[in-house]
């Protein structure tokens, strides 16, 4: 390509001359920015929707949130009533700390010589 078909591609190209004092083109409308209200309806319309899609949009997410929400098993929700004092029984238990396992393996009758356990397998 030469110098001469690129200057005839771009059209749009304005000189200094063709631009107003403030930077705007003289041919351009001054209230361009305000034309959406000659089409006032169709722009109301397309709020609208997009205000509808959105709005649809929140409520399935929405419902989808309420979707997980019950394949979760939450106690307090899920249990009956009665299941909550078993919960709090099993909340007051506690592992010892030791110092009773000595008082326990010296009446033990289990035998610590014996051989291991394993299932299937005849002695």
């Amino acid at each position: 390509m030469n110098g001469s078909s690129v200057a005839n591609t771009s059209p749009n190209v304005k000189s200094k001359e063709d631009q107003g004092l403030n930077g705007h083109d003289e041919k351009e409308n001054p209230f361009a920015e305000y034309m959406w209200m000659e089409n006032e309806e169709d722009f109301n319309r397309q709020v609208e929707e997009e205000l509808q899609e959105q709005d649809f949009l929140d409520r399935c997410f929405q419902e989808m949130l309420d979707e997980e929400d019950q394949d979760w098993f939450i106690p307090s929700r899920d249990l009956p009533p009665a299941m909550g004092q078993l919960q709090q029984q099993l909340n007051g238990l506690s592992v010892s700390d030791g110092h009773d396992s000595e008082d326990i393996l010296s009446k033990s009758n289990l035998n610590p010589d014996a051989k291991e356990f394993i299932p299937g397998v005849k002695y």
